[in-house]
């Protein structure tokens, strides 16, 4: 068994590459920068752009999984907003092509998007049918991403689509600068501390990936735990998980200058995503780590071992 994974080299596509590798399934991951592989993993260069050698790597593939896109992690500049809008659409675009060409193409295709397609909301949970979708940027980048995915025609190939909240993991991630908040005592609340948080953790995440792999199913799937909740809760529990109790608040306009100091932009924090993954649960994938609680002790422990 083989599968693809485009874009393969940021902290989730590792993640990923583990989980398979560990279950005797060979990895081929589509790289910019290729690194040398081993007997399960395998580097190839693609430029996100142009069809190459890689689409080779696509014939007989249990799956292709699409993680391609530059980090939204920055300000968003004219130069970085066109990037990360080009980054997602040509190399999904490119995808689609190499598929078709195939003769023996991948079962499945799991695409990328993001649970912040959703509008904020304090109230409304998210889910994949009731979800309202907004016209933002950042909205407006994941409605445009999953329009080209739709419109690539791959008729023996499923397409799965993945609105993924915030991953959960002390190797990469959202969690890392936050645990250094934490323990810098800057762990409180975030602006008002009522946005909510969607979040999944790193195992999960996995596990749900290969779920859809191994089911017959297609369309939009909420890739988070059933539990969002608010900042101030969440900031609470990961103290707690880290055994500190000195917290001071970071308000909204301190956070502003926070991050056109360290170039990125606070709506990573202070939108409220209150996502729920409605499918997930009516079709029955089980959670390993449905509670926040359970997760971030579980996270906590793997970052002690590690330190």
């Amino acid at each position: 068994m083989k599968i693809v994974i485009a874009g393969g080299s940021g902290f989730l596509g590792k993640a990923l590459t583990d989980f398979f590798v560990k279950k005797n399934i060979r990895v081929v991951i589509l790289s910019r920068k290729p690194q040398p592989g081993s007997n399960m993993i395998k580097e190839v260069y693609w430029d996100g752009k142009t069809l190459q050698e890689w689409k080779h790597e696509l014939e007989g593939a249990e799956a292709l999984i699409n993680l391609s896109g530059k980090s939204v992690d920055c300000r968003y500049t004219k130069q970085n907003k066109e990037q990360i809008y080009s980054s997602r659409l040509v190399s999904t675009r490119v995808l689609g092509d190499a598929v078709r060409q195939c003769i023996h193409p991948p079962k499945v295709w799991l695409n990328s998007s993001s649970a912040t397609i959703y509008k904020g909301s304090y109230d409304k949970f998210m889910d994949e049918q009731q979800g309202e979708i907004g016209h933002d940027f950042s909205m407006d980048v994941c409605r445009k991403w999953e329009a080209v995915f739709n419109e690539c025609i791959t008729p023996y190939t499923r397409k799965v689509t993945l609105r993924t909240s915030i991953v959960l993991d002390v190797k990469g991630g959202a969690l890392v600068p936050l645990i250094k908040l934490v323990r810098a005592g800057l762990g409180g609340e975030m602006g008002s501390g009522k946005q909510y948080f969607s979040w999944i953790h790193i195992d999960d995440f996995c596990r749900i990936n290969e779920w859809l792999i191994q089911k017959p199913v297609t369309g939009v799937y909420n890739v988070c735990s059933p539990q969002p909740l608010p900042n101030a809760d969440f900031m609470r529990a990961l103290r707690n998980s880290m055994h500190i109790r000195v917290a001071l608040p970071l308000p909204a306009l301190l956070l502003e200058c926070g991050a056109a100091l360290i170039r990125t932009e606070t709506e990573l924090v202070l939108k409220s995503r209150k996502v729920y993954p409605q499918r997930l649960l009516d079709e029955e994938f089980v959670f390993e780590f449905p509670d926040l609680k359970t997760a971030l002790e579980d996270l906590c422990q793997v970052e002690a071992k590690t330190s």
